[in-house]
């Protein structure tokens, strides 16, 4: 097996033009069924750039799990393609008005790194999706509708759009006088952090106030250069969140969530969401029950800062939104009463 270097590269863009996109180049790397790959890739493409590769080489199997093709991904014949109802909640294409005062923009449809538990497989790495003129009518849309206070910036990663780029788009949306909050999701500080520039943060800072979430899944993946990478945006006054997707086999284990959510605090990322895994078709073998999730919130609580602790969504089928799950600590209440359970599982009597 050959053995990846992703430090001889000169900058992101090398990096990116370098990516493995097929079953025979990546099998030069890893031990892997070429054919099972390839039927994958016929339908949901694969990208892992040098720079993730060696962190997969390095690091076994939570990392490749969620990069490498699986041939679950085209056996699955439960869920759907689009079960949050992203396209009928699009008025325009790819910008999804879901809430009256919020919309969610697809700007890129490229990643640097293609997700194998991607929400939007169906799209995500597919030629034409998002172009300029979907962007502009996305804008115009934006400024047509004055109920419109936050645009959330999305993809594929918008981030790996070249700076005059996302320049031109942040100073659109930042000219309508409507709206208040732009946020970004990206997820390049994890799996492309050569993308943050000083040259990208410089053009991010004019525009707050802007936010950005990010994604990690696990703690192998915040390595000093992501640590850099976190670090230029926090100093450009950007504040970060995380998204994290809790995954079957990957993170689905108290320990190794603690782990991550009290590193994200060390690299200046404030834990945010874990999301449920969504219901897409393709991704049945990330998924993991609600009451495995909420035994991994109830692990967080009192046994890790309460910086570290996010809320646990699930996002409706059908469109209905997201909703934060809790762990019942309250067991009962009466007379006056309530009977609390601590994180110990210990009972205590609280008055009303």
């Amino acid at each position: 097996m050959k053995e990846n270097g992703y430090k001889k590269y000169s900058d992101w863009h090398c990096l990116l033009s370098d990516s493995i996109n097929s079953a025979e180049a990546l099998a030069e790397y890893l031990p892997l069924n070429i054919s099972g790959i390839k039927r994958v890739t016929d339908l949901y493409p694969m990208r892992i750039n040098p720079y993730y590769l060696s962190l997969m080489i390095n690091t076994g199997d939570n990392l490749q799990k969620q990069a490498v093709p699986d041939i679950r991904e085209i056996e699955d014949v439960s869920g759907s393609d689009d079960p949050l109802c992203e396209e009928k909640q699009s008025p325009v294409p790819n910008l999804t008005h879901r809430y009256p005062d919020r919309v969610l923009f697809m700007v890129s449809n490229q990643c640097a790194m293609y997700c194998r538990f991607c929400m939007r497989k169906r799209k995500v790495g597919s030629p034409f999706t998002v172009t300029d003129s979907t962007i502009n009518t996305g804008i115009e849309y934006i400024r047509k509708n004055n109920t419109i206070r936050d645009v959330i910036i999305s993809g594929g990663d918008p981030l790996l759009l070249e700076d005059e780029v996302i320049n031109r788009i942040l100073r659109a949306l930042r000219s309508i006088r409507h709206i208040e909050i732009l946020r970004i999701h990206t997820r390049v500080p994890c799996t492309l952090p050569q993308r943050i520039t000083k040259n990208l943060a410089s053009v991010l800072r004019q525009y707050h106030p802007l936010f950005i979430n990010t994604h990690f899944n696990h703690p192998d993946e915040i390595t000093n250069e992501a640590a850099l990478s976190c670090a230029v945006l926090a100093d450009a006054g950007i504040p970060l969140g995380c998204q994290t997707v809790l995954l079957k086999g990957i993170n689905d284990n108290p320990f190794v969530m603690r782990t991550l959510m009290n590193k994200l605090l060390t690299v200046r990322v404030r834990p945010y969401y874990i999301h449920h895994p969504d219901v897409v078709r393709g991704t049945s073998h990330f998924r993991v029950t609600v009451k495995e999730g909420l035994n991994i919130m109830k692990s967080l609580h009192g046994h890790a800062s309460g910086l570290c602790v996010p809320q646990y969504m699930i996002d409706l089928p059908g469109g209905g939104g997201k909703l934060p799950l809790l762990p019942e600590y309250v067991k009962s209440v009466s007379d006056g009463k309530i009977l609390v359970e601590n994180y110990r599982g210990e009972l205590f009597v609280y008055p009303e």
